[in-house]
């Protein structure tokens, strides 16, 4: 077991709800109750497995991998929980806005949920497009049924982006039960990633922004919540976002921009206090 520093506060609760409401079934196992997440995560030697344990002042992971891999997972996992953030920066920007300051107050040291995996993180992105959260789990989960391959711990591992990009579209459409549209989406995008497209963090958001605009069936708000979620872009704002637009009061996608300029440069961070005061706690 390997104990990864942070620096405290660390919302615990909001983080493992998110994660419970987003886990990929056969690739993940969620145990909100015991503060516990498991999957499979990409590693330089084959699928990995990942356990950690959160607490407020540190996190737990326990990594099944090649011994070489350690480091590299360790890495993904503290850019998937955020575990480099600092509470009080964020604090410092948004912890004296009218709408944001008392979310801050309430859960001091909420982490942006990142992802171990760009290309897992668009795929389900694009399968969660027009459905519910949960249809958006069952689609992914039958992907990996499908497409994935083994990990350790009895885990999936997501399907690569050349498994995906190799599949004849009314395969992929009868396998996930998705509509042809999507399942031509899906393998576009893998195209896309196979020939070299990043989603990891460290790459130019605009310059991702604009070759996955390019695809078709991919608009603003999944490249948008993919810049969030995948390359850690902390000034990240998905504005056409129904949930936050909610949490907003419904204003059109304009004026969220508007509203949004004095969280710069952390709109990242305020759109998660936002979405967690409206669909998790």
């Amino acid at each position: 077991m390997l104990r990864l520093a942070l620096r405290p506060p660390f919302a615990v609760a909001p983080v493992l709800a998110a994660l419970a409401a987003h886990a990929v079934p056969g690739v993940e196992l969620a145990d909100p109750a015991a503060a516990r997440h498991t999957r499979s995560v990409p590693a330089p030697h084959g699928p990995a497995v990942v356990a950690v344990h959160l607490t407020a002042e540190h996190v737990d992971a326990t990594v099944h991998a090649h011994p070489a891999d350690e480091a590299a997972v360790v890495a993904l996992v503290r850019r998937w929980l955020d575990l480099d953030a600092d509470p009080a920066a964020v604090a410092a920007v948004l912890g004296a806005d009218p709408l944001l300051g008392p979310l801050v107050a309430a859960r001091p040291g909420l982490r942006v949920l990142g992802h171990v995996d760009g290309f897992e993180a668009a795929a389900v992105t694009v399968l969660g497009q027009q459905v519910s959260l949960a249809a958006a789990r069952t689609f992914a989960g039958r992907l990996v049924a499908a497409y994935g391959g083994p990990a350790p711990l009895g885990l999936r591992a997501f399907p690569r982006p050349a498994v995906i990009a190799a599949a004849a579209p009314e395969e992929l459409r009868a396998a996930v039960g998705i509509t042809g549209a999507r399942a031509r989406t899906l393998i576009a995008l893998a195209v896309a990633c196979a020939d070299g497209l990043d989603l990891r963090p460290g790459q130019d958001p605009a310059e991702v922004r604009r070759r996955l605009l390019a695809l078709p069936g991919i608009g603003p708000w999944t490249a948008d919540y993919l810049a969030l979620r995948a390359l850690g872009d902390r000034d990240a704002l998905p504005a056409t976002d129904l949930v936050l637009r909610r949490a907003l009061g419904n204003p059109p996608a304009a004026d969220v921009v508007g509203q949004a300029e004095r969280w710069r440069p952390l709109r990242a961070y305020a759109v998660t206090h936002l979405w967690t005061a409206q669909a998790y706690l």
